[in-house]
């Protein structure tokens, strides 16, 4: 019992070193370009709720949409097939980005690599992004529009008739 805490610890050190180190392989499909936005849909670099702000404003020019998830969400799995088949059909035209709050690097790449998902998005493990938007708990979608104004937020599992009537709101 003693060495229970110990081995414990030794082992979540240990997986967040590596974690942390770990790079993404999946080519991101963007619908336009900005310094702070991935490349690779799961690299998912750190980030917080300024820098997170200014690749918002980066951002500007092209609708985008804002998934919220955590590979441990359950409503999260449940919506991003609809996201994954959304941006393979407008994610020319609209900037689909993700923001992994309270995980793993290593699982939410596992997470990306299973969905299909090819759209970037940023880590955030100590959900400063999410707190920023009052959202203490995944899953919540963000829709803003070419000029940057937020148009929409749902928050929890995303349907399939609010993700259409919101891409329909904010594409051009």
């Amino acid at each position: 019992m003693v060495l229970a805490p110990l081995v414990l610890a030794a082992v979540l050190s240990t997986g967040c070193a590596h974690d942390a180190a770990a790079t993404g392989t999946v080519p991101a499909e963007n619908a336009t370009t900005a310094p702070a936005l991935p490349t690779v849909a799961d690299e998912l670099p750190a980030m917080d709720a300024d820098g997170f702000r200014q690749l918002l404003q980066q951002l500007r020019g092209t609708p985008v949409v804002v998934n919220y998830w955590a590979a441990w969400c359950p409503p999260c799995k449940a919506e991003t097939p609809l996201l994954v088949e959304a941006h393979r059909r407008l994610g020319h035209a609209i900037q689909f980005l993700g923001v992994d709050l309270q995980d793993f690097r290593d699982g939410a790449r596992a997470f990306m690599h299973q969905q299909g998902v090819t759209y970037p998005s940023v880590f955030d493990p100590a959900n400063s992004i999410g707190l920023s938007f009052n959202l203490f708990s995944p899953p919540m979608t963000q829709f803003y529009d070419a000029d940057g104004r937020l148009v929409a937020t749902v928050r929890g599992q995303l349907s399939e008739d609010a993700l259409q009537a919101n891409l329909n709101a904010i594409a051009r």
